[in-house]
């Protein structure tokens, strides 16, 4: 039964489950236009993300409580992620410490860590995580924009779901005891604060960070807009895997509007729906500077902990420099939009 209500908490989405699954299934739409007679014999994959070179255009996304899926879950995470030179978002509700996740990884290698935030309504406690964070070396905050309130998961309703005795929330200050005291959507609605918006957000963030500050949950070219205007690093297009407003398009779909109204002004990048190296080309292809991932992680830490997880991210590279090579890509610099090509009902491919 645990085990059952743990996998619903980390697969199911919100309401319907259809943007959940669309995310993925939205990728099967784009066909890659292979160049051939390419010499690929030195292709390269890496890239550079916050000013340090990755080994490809993947980072780990900020998923919270991973130590349901393996005792060691952020720890394993980021030292997977350390030794395949990626870098590693840190989620509000993890079981470790930014701290201790980020000595995890840096005890490896080199790496950069984000620190997810939300607006929360006791804004100590939000400056604390935030500094705390910046102290640890932390680059960038993530401010999950897209949460004023929980989305309906029934799942979790059903299952009452709470949190394993055990696990403790470090960042939010929450004991075991105090996790499994109330019901998750309690947990959160008592933290998180609807009242949030551009003109109090950002430049309260910028008067207790230097850190970059990057918007996560952007689906318009007008939120992309307002970021620019107020003066954001980056955004990451994001429906939070589905999980928040149910029927909202898949991240793919919405991604070529989001890196036209940024017109190089500001970084994008996107989560969502990657389930293999052909969607991390696709996603470049069009437009975005890299792709972040949460559940495959999740399953890899699930199928044995930090193996898994450099599994995960050793297959995901693997499949990527394959489409890259098949393609005729020898950098990243060589994927674009002539790459791909878009499925129509009532004819032939359709160029971008």
């Amino acid at each position: 039964m645990v085990y059952t209500i743990v996998v619903h908490f980390y697969n199911a989405g919100s309401t319907d489950q259809v943007t959940v699954a669309e995310n993925s299934t939205a990728y099967g739409k784009y066909r890659l236009r292979p160049r051939v007679l390419v010499d690929v014999s030195e292709t390269d994959t890496s890239t550079t993300v916050f000013g340090q070179k990755i080994t490809f255009p993947l980072c780990v996304a900020p998923a919270g409580i991973q130590a349901m899926a393996h005792p060691d879950g952020e720890l394993a995470t980021s030292r997977a992620c350390a030794k395949r030179q990626v870098h590693m978002g840190v989620s509000s509700f993890a079981n470790y410490s930014v701290e201790e996740i980020r000595a995890a990884g840096l005890d490896i290698g080199p790496i950069q860590h984000t620190m997810q935030v939300y607006t929360m309504q006791d804004r100590a406690h939000q400056e604390r995580i935030i500094r705390r964070a910046e102290a640890a070396g932390c680059v960038a905050i993530f401010l999950t924009a897209d949460s004023p309130i929980l989305g309906v998961r029934y799942s979790e309703h059903r299952n009452d779901f709470r949190a394993p005795e055990g696990l403790d929330f470090p960042m939010l200050e929450k004991t075991s005891e105090m996790i499994r005291a109330e019901r998750h959507e309690d947990g959160f609605t008592g933290v998180n604060s609807s009242s949030h918006s551009w003109a109090r957000e950002i430049p309260w963030l910028r008067s207790v960070t230097k850190m970059q500050i990057w918007i996560k949950g952007v689906l318009t070219a007008e939120d992309v807009e307002l970021a620019i205007q107020h003066g954001c690093e980056g955004v990451v297009v994001s429906n939070h895997g589905g999980r928040q407003l149910d029927g909202t398009p898949a991240t793919i779909d919405v991604l070529p509007e989001c890196v036209k109204a940024a017109k190089g002004k500001i970084r994008v990048h996107i989560d969502g729906g990657v389930r293999n190296g052909t969607d991390i080309f696709k996603a470049l292809a069009l437009g975005a500077e890299c792709c972040w991932i949460g559940r495959p992680i999740i399953w890899g830490l699930a199928y044995d902990g930090e193996a898994g997880a450099g599994k995960v991210l050793d297959i995901l590279h693997t499949e990527f420099k394959r489409c890259m090579q098949l393609t005729g890509c020898k950098s990243i610099a060589d994927i674009s939009p002539a790459s791909l090509g878009v499925v129509r009902s009532d004819g032939p491919l359709a160029r971008l």
